[in-house]
This record gives structure tokens, C-alpha cells and sequence, in this order.
């Protein structure tokens, strides 16, 4: 069982965070690839800036920590880019893979929703009348 878990203020390339789990005994792979999008909740949204507090990559790693421990699970990765990100740019990449699809498919769920939850990262939204506002702040 491997886990990765980093936080990165370069651009995430999913197939390198999908190659980081899987072996000759998985038959099975989940990824989650989270984009900026250009809206939320009716309003346009032009870009995104993401920061994490220092104990963030922690976190993550605890948290996909937990993720492998989870029965029919092998392998855990799970990347969060920090800093500014434009419109249709990778924000997170979670990959969990173990032998059978339902036990990896429902801990990949699980492993987004914690982290999206528990990991202290903020996204800022920048929107096209110059204001901004934050989002999931505790």
C-alpha cells in the first residue's frame, strides 16, 4: 500500500497523479479531477486563488492515510494546487486504486468530500466586476 499525498503551487498533471497508484493486483482505478469552473451559485467567476495553511499538506496526508486503511483499497494519492488558477485549470486530483471498482469508487468519493471539508485550503473567487469573495472558510 503506497500513499502521496502534496500540495503544489505548479499545475497538476492527472496522469502523473494517476501513476502514482495501481499495481499488478489492482484491477481497478478512481480519479477525481477537479477544474475551475466560471460560475458559482449565479454568479461568474473569472479566476481562482487558492492558499492552504501550513499544516495543510498534513492534513491531506492524513487524510489519505485514512483512505488507505479502508477496506479493499491499495493505493492513495491526492495533489491540491495553491496560488492563482484560471478558468479550466486542474485544482486537485485525488487516485485511489485496490482490486475491485465499488470499494475504490466509494473511497475516492469519500477521500474528496473529506478533503474538500477538512484540509485547510481557501479558494478566493475573483469575479468579472473586480470583486472577489472567499469561499469555505472556517
Amino acid at each position: 500500500m503506497s500513499v502521496h499525498a502534496s500540495i503544489q503551487d505548479t499545475p497538476i498533471d492527472p496522469e502523473l497523479v494517476r501513476s502514482m497508484v495501481g499495481g499488478d493486483s489492482d484491477g481497478a482505478v478512481a480519479m477525481f479531477v477537479g477544474l475551475v469552473r466560471n460560475h458559482d451559485e449565479g454568479r461568474l467567476v473569472t479566476s481562482l486563488t487558492y492558499s492552504a495553511h501550513p499544516s495543510a499538506t498534513e492534513k491531506l496526508h492524513a487524510l489519505a492515510a485514512r483512505a488507505v486503511e479502508r477496506a479493499g483499497v491499495s493505493d492513495v494519492a491526492a495533489v491540491h494546487r495553491v496560488g492563482d488558477l484560471e478558468v479550466g485549470e486542474v485544482a486537485v486530483v485525488t487516485a485511489v486504486s485496490g482490486p475491485h471498482r465499488r470499494a475504490v469508487l466509494e473511497t475516492n468519493a469519500w477521500l474528496i468530500d473529506s478533503l474538500k471539508a477538512e484540509a485547510p485550503i481557501w479558494k478566493q473567487q475573483h469575479h468579472p466586476d473586480g470583486s472577489s469573495d472567499w469561499v469555505g472558510l472556517p
